[in-house]
Formats: structure tokens, C-alpha cells, sequence
């Protein structure tokens, strides 16, 4: 069994996602003539580092060039990146998810061209104020909102149309979990109280991060966003 393997191994006894500073501690303790090798290697380099770094950059190293295609899922969702194991017996309804997650985006862009060619001049007025606007609440107040589709395009059992009444604003992090699910759409009060709410929270953080909250900007956006909601 080589280090990869071994590396692996220790992955397989981890039942859950863990950072890889995680999976390299399993690593030392079901391994620990590796991590004595790593103390030994950390020593002779020139920057402060430990053993147990030492292992994780390798197994950080791996997970980037590949190594572990087929045998790792990976969260890229937030920082530190997450993996687990996947077993054998799973891994053929991981390909055929990761397959239909990579063709998702080929079908979206279907039914959004089939959807515009019966847009009218004020639905593309109304879309692009859209885009316009969470564009701006990020250049502005630094908050990455997302123009999304409050019945999903690609829902399994009652997909969304394409069109600005079916749109709203949702912070990404949101956007990212409701994924494929069909929510009841925001009345502009409850989308104007969610934004506000949101701008609430970053007011707190405002001085730190150097944000300008101009509240005449935010006034603004809103009366935007209620014209063509």
C-alpha cells in the first residue's frame, strides 16, 4: 500500500465530511510511523510548518491533481473545502449524479432560450433591472444576492418558467441551498424586509469592511426593485 493508499484508508474511517486538517490528523494516529516521517521532513524546511501540515498539503496536493477521482466527493461550497469517502458500492450513483449535474446546465439553458422568445420588451426591461440591481448591491453594500427562480427551472415535478414573475432576489448562500426546491415567491414586502434584513447585518460589520452604507443607494435599489416586480 502506498502513502496515497494509505492516505485513503484513514479517509475511510472518518464517517463524515471533514476539512483535510481533519483527515490528516486520522492519518497520524492510524499511521504514525507517516507522521513521524513528516516531523522529521518539516524540520528541514524553511518555512515553519509541522508533520501534521506537512500531510495535509500532500493530501490537499492530491485532491487538485485528481488522484482520488471516483473515490472522494468534495463540498466546495465553503472554506475550508470538505470531502468523505465514497464507498465502492455508491460509486456508480455518484457518477450518474455528478453526469446529470454536469448536463443541468445545458438543460437550463434550453428552457431559458425557449422561455425568451416570448419575452416581450418589458420582460427583458424587467430582467435586466433585475440583474442590474443584485449586481449593484454588491458593488455597493458588498452583498452577493442572486437573481433566482422562486419555482425552479429544473424542479422534478413542477418546473418554473423563465419569466420576471418568477423571479426574486436571494443572498447566494440561500440561492445555493434552496438548489432545485419550489418556494411560494416573496411579495415584494417579504422580498424588501428579506434584503433589508440582510443590509441589517452588514451595517454591524460596515466599519470593519470599509463599506459606505448610504442609505439614499439603498433607498434607491429598492424603489427600483418594486417597479418591476
Amino acid at each position: 500500500m502506498n502513502i496515497r493508499e494509505k492516505y485513503l484508508e484513514a479517509l475511510k474511517n472518518l464517517d463524515d465530511w471533514v476539512i483535510v486538517s481533519e483527515w490528516a490528523i486520522k492519518v497520524g494516529e492510524i499511521y504514525p510511523d507517516l507522521l513521524a516521517k513528516a516531523e522529521i521532513e518539516a524540520t528541514n524546511q524553511a518555512n515553519d510548518t509541522t508533520g501534521l501540515r506537512e500531510i495535509a498539503a500532500r493530501i490537499s496536493s492530491a485532491i487538485s491533481t485528481g488522484a482520488y477521482e471516483n473515490q472522494i466527493e468534495i463540498d466546495t461550497s465553503e472554506r475550508p473545502r470538505k470531502v468523505r469517502y465514497i464507498p465502492a458500492e455508491k460509486r456508480d450513483e455518484h457518477e450518474a449524479l455528478e453526469l446529470e449535474e454536469d448536463v443541468e446546465p445545458l438543460r437550463r439553458d434550453e428552457i431559458i432560450k425557449r422561455d425568451l422568445s416570448g419575452w416581450r420588451a418589458k420582460e427583458k426591461y424587467r430582467s435586466d433591472e433585475f440583474e442590474v440591481i443584485s449586481k449593484q448591491l454588491k458593488a455597493f453594500l458588498s452583498l452577493e444576492f442572486e437573481v433566482d427562480h422562486a419555482s425552479a427551472l429544473l424542479n422534478p415535478e413542477n418546473p418554473g418558467q423563465h419569466h420576471p414573475d418568477n423571479f426574486q432576489l436571494l443572498l447566494k448562500s440561500h440561492n445555493a441551498r434552496k438548489n432545485k426546491d419550489n418556494w411560494q415567491r416573496f411579495t415584494f414586502v417579504e422580498q424588501a424586509e428579506y434584503i433589508q434584513a440582510a443590509i441589517g447585518l452588514q451595517r454591524i460589520v460596515a466599519p470593519n469592511l470599509k463599506i459606505e452604507m448610504d442609505e439614499s443607494i439603498i433607498e434607491s435599489l429598492l424603489d427600483r426593485l418594486n417597479k418591476v416586480y
